[in-house]
């Protein structure tokens, strides 16, 4: 899919939902956020409804269940949000970023060797 729609806090949790079980009818949904949120079911299956105008995900109808599967990937959004974090914060430019993160961030020496192991392979 060419755009990416922009989804908001909320939607995130239901499509963390859907991209992990592929596919939910709304109970579905409605019960794996039922412990992590204090959303009513109407709550849910608006953000459901918004997905599908957004056309991030979709639904097929059997009777009168609807089935939600996603549209997007998570790769495909994470990297979109990412870009669009990069522009409104730092002008687009990541360096700043990972001086920034480097500088606040406490890493374990693996995690340091994999940082160094990352930009050695880009280096190539």
């Amino acid at each position: 899919m060419s755009h990416i729609p922009q989804i908001s806090d909320a939607e995130w949790e239901v499509m963390k939902v859907l991209w992990s079980k592929t596919s939910c009818t709304a109970n579905e949904v409605i019960e794996a956020l039922e412990h992590q949120t204090d959303w009513k079911p109407k709550t849910v299956r608006t953000l459901l409804n918004r997905l599908v105008h957004k056309q991030a995900i979709s639904f097929s109808q059997e009777n009168r269940v609807y089935t939600y599967y996603p549209l997007v990937s998570e790769d495909e959004c994470v990297k979109s949000e990412t870009e669009s974090f990069l522009k409104r914060i730092y002008g687009g430019a990541f360096k700043p970023l990972l001086v920034n993160f480097l500088k606040e961030e406490r890493l374990s020496p693996e995690e340091i060797k994999e940082l160094k192991n990352i930009l050695d392979d880009k280096s190539k």
